[in-house]
């Protein structure tokens, strides 16, 4: 059988992994084995931005297919594909996010960012956020602002400080001895918390006066999903370096941080091959975010996003619903204990509506459709929903 075999040899990384066998998706819907529907109100962890199987993103991967797929080291050989997706996204950067390095994954984007605010600055202290998620290798973890996730895997990087998100009085620890700051655009692991009182400006300010890079990650926030291309652009301010991943592929691994020319170029020398990569850039994954860049911004996703949110809201109320947090389609539930948030995440799975967890905040359930769920699947899945609330 091919779930014991997944039990047997593939890593898992929980005690109880949710096992689904899957069989096809495509759309806002997931297929297991048995051939049941599950309509996808997680979009593989904010991922799938164009939901399962989007036809622009598979005809660009099929085109791409044919031409050639991995040829050389990232940086060496000139790919179209990637060369395209990097002036796209500088084309809708605002200055002076001019140049992109592309990588494998969210993760390694931050690895990136992090080198370079060292290297910009030459200087050593990171300050990130309380509840932060960044990614898990070992720099990205020690970035992570919760430690019951990080302890088993210490020693990690030294000379990292944390600040809690959205308390101003906790910008006096950006000094001049730090490097870079870096904070999610929208807290994501920690309860999808918004910016409030223009936070966001307020960290810019004291990054420039201390001469600090500041670094936004936009993983989960970007790609469309709060309305804008990037969450940064709601808060009326430039981080000096963005770094993404997760919505950018149309489903496919991929990740990227973009810089000013300026900045990016000293990656380049003392050291030579200051940063590197096998696989970024592959022209396969290239086509893949190119076609989902494209087909965002040339269409009214964005600002559907917005609408779509407010449709969200006026269907999510429930006497068990304490609040709905976040932005666009970037939202998470809020529940009174984390023993209900189960039971509502487990007996809409049965009734056919994938729901998830939030990382470091127990009482939250995770809502993050693709961007192109239809009306008529927001009210599907919301009265799943509201049905679980009353019989759980």
């Amino acid at each position: 059988m091919l779930k014991d075999d997944f039990f047997t040899y593939q890593a898992q990384t929980t005690p109880h992994p949710l096992a689904m066998e899957i069989s096809h998706a495509e759309g806002s819907y997931i297929y297991d084995a048995n051939d049941k529907r599950y309509l996808d109100f997680v979009a593989g962890v904010s991922a799938c931005s164009l939901g399962h199987k989007h036809p622009k993103v598979v005809a660009a991967i099929k085109e791409q297919l044919d031409k050639y797929l991995h040829v050389m080291v990232y940086g060496e050989y000139v790919q179209e594909p990637a060369v395209a997706l990097s002036k796209l996204l500088a084309a809708h950067l605002p200055d002076p996010l001019e140049v992109t390095y592309l990588t494998n994954s969210g993760t390694e984007a931050t690895e990136g960012a992090l080198k370079l605010a060292k290297r910009v600055t030459g200087r050593t202290q990171i300050i990130a956020a309380k509840h932060a998620y960044h990614g898990n290798t070992q720099g990205a973890m020690s970035v992570m602002g919760f430690e019951e996730r990080k302890r088993a895997f210490r020693p990690l990087i030294p000379d990292v400080d944390f600040i809690e998100f959205n308390n101003e009085e906790d910008l006096q620890k950006i000094t001049t001895r730090t490097a870079g700051v870096i904070l999610e655009t929208i807290q994501g692991g920690a309860g999808f918390i918004a910016p409030k009182d223009d936070y966001l400006k307020k960290v810019r300010k004291r990054c420039d006066k201390v001469g600090a890079v500041l670094m936004l990650d936009e993983i989960q926030p970007g790609f469309g999903r709060t309305g804008t291309l990037f969450g940064f652009q709601n808060y009326d301010m430039v981080p000096d370096i963005v770094i993404m991943g997760k919505g950018m592929g149309g489903g496919m691994p991929v990740g990227a941080f973009t810089a000013s020319k300026d900045m990016m170029s000293q990656l380049q020398d003392q050291p030579k091959l200051g940063h590197i990569t096998t696989f970024g850039g592959h022209p396969v994954i290239a086509a893949a975010c190119l076609a989902t860049l494209k087909e965002i911004t040339e269409s009214d996703l964005m600002q559907q996003a917005l609408e779509k949110e407010q449709l969200f809201r006026e269907l999510l109320v429930h006497p068990k619903i304490k609040e709905v947090r976040g932005k666009g389609l970037m939202l998470a539930i809020m529940l009174e204990d984390p023993e209900l948030v189960n039971k509502v995440i487990f007996a809409c799975q049965d009734k056919g509506l994938i729901l998830f967890w939030l990382l470091f905040e127990p009482k939250a359930i995770r809502i993050t459709p693709p961007l192109t769920v239809s009306e008529e699947e927001i009210r599907e899945g919301c009265q799943i929903v509201l049905d679980c609330l009353n019989t759980v």
